[in-house]
């Protein structure tokens, strides 16, 4: 039997027609009820929920390249890529979903990958009540196109500052998941 929205509905019209058709009473009803429990709505309070904590977590990201921008990057402004910091944060929430605590337990290590290594940024600590169970190391990756660093040359006139340059970040990421109390290995995740 296919549950569609009119037989689920248990609607007597309905029920008739397949009663015309030679369906048998008690199997029929059987079906309706069995396909009832087997499809649950949507919990939309789910839903809002989780939205709500992606789009709370994307603040903080961006919170974090904005404090970090003259105090560790030396720079004026950070470009970043349309809706990089909201698949940061769908990323995070989903490693986050097979853990005890969930984002609770979590701390994410933002990083800036330059030239020579990483330049750490921030430490964003997501429930302070809670014992963090896992780590996340968040690397940021600079664009490396050439006309920055050319751009950059022409900058550093004599009526430019220290903090006149534009940090530009690349759509790519990396995302590394540290269990604390598990002897599970580490997760790697790689957005090119």
């Amino acid at each position: 039997m296919v549950a569609t929205g009119s037989l689920s509905s248990k609607n007597p019209a309905s029920i008739s027609e397949l009663l015309d058709r030679g369906c048998h009473p008690g199997s029929l009803l059987s079906d309706l009820d069995y396909w009832d429990y087997v499809v649950p709505e949507p919990n939309l309070n789910e839903v809002i929920f989780e939205e709500s904590t992606c789009q709370n977590l994307v603040k903080m990201l961006e919170n974090c390249l904005s404090k970090s921008k003259q105090t560790k990057l030396g720079c004026s402004k950070v470009l970043v890529p349309e809706k990089l910091t909201q698949r940061i944060a769908q990323d995070v929430l989903r490693l986050s979903s097979t853990e005890p605590c969930g984002l609770r337990g979590c701390v994410i290590h933002v990083n800036l990958e330059i030239e020579n290594g990483c330049k750490k940024l921030d430490r964003i600590v997501c429930d302070s009540s809670v014992v963090p169970t896992f780590e996340l190391t968040l690397v940021f990756k600079q664009e490396s196109c050439s006309w920055t660093s050319f751009r950059d040359f022409f900058s550093r006139g004599r009526f430019s500052s220290g903090l006149r340059r534009t940090l530009i970040l690349s759509s790519g990421f990396r995302l590394v998941k540290k269990k604390l109390y598990s002897v599970i290995g580490t997760t790697v995740i790689e957005e090119c």
